[in-house]
């Protein structure tokens, strides 16, 4: 059914790592989802409810596209991070220091929705302060994740904060 969707762009079997300082707010997390990819997030919103259960299932629209590019590698990483504010200036210095490294595919603004039968007893304060980063490298998941890591400490030293939420690694690609 998924497969043959026009509204889907792809989609990806993988593995996902977790930050410490996230896992209060979703005590029901597994290592292993299914990330897609849509071209209409408004019409997948619609229909999630009926998909929903005891697991939590993510949804994480993009608000505010930084770039798109073709690296000439296939994609094979997602790295999301959450911010404490979301003043302009501090935005604009992390999309000029995000748009400068050469893997990083596509990069982003995105706020999450949370689909769980069982709400967690927190509600994530930063649900609509989410940046979400593309990674394109043949290198390996773990080489990927500490190239990110770099590009978090450098924001960082611009005062910057970029709170870890979680790494994704694209294991495979189905559609």
């Amino acid at each position: 059914m998924w497969s043959s969707s026009r509204n889907i762009k792809s989609i990806y079997f993988v593995t996902v790592t977790f930050s410490n300082e996230v896992k209060p707010y979703f005590p029901t997390l597994t290592n292993h989802y299914m990330l897609a990819k849509f071209e209409d997030s408004q019409k997948i919103m619609k229909e999630a409810g009926k998909f929903t259960n005891t697991n939590p299932s993510f949804i994480f629209s993009i608000d505010e596209k930084l770039f798109e590019r073709d690296t000439g590698d296939e994609q094979r990483f997602v790295s999301m991070y959450y911010l404490e504010y979301d003043d302009l200036d501090v935005m604009t210095d992390l999309a000029n220091t995000i748009v400068a490294k050469e893997k990083i595919q596509q990069a982003g603004f995105a706020h999450m929705d949370l689909f769980c039968h069982n709400k967690p007893k927190f509600t994530f304060p930063y649900e609509d302060k989410i940046i979400v980063l593309e990674v394109a490298d043949n290198r390996s998941h773990q080489s990927i994740c500490k190239y990110c890591d770099k590009i978090s400490q450098e924001v960082s030293r611009k005062g910057v904060t970029m709170y870890n939420f979680a790494s994704l690694s694209l294991l495979e690609k189905l559609k």
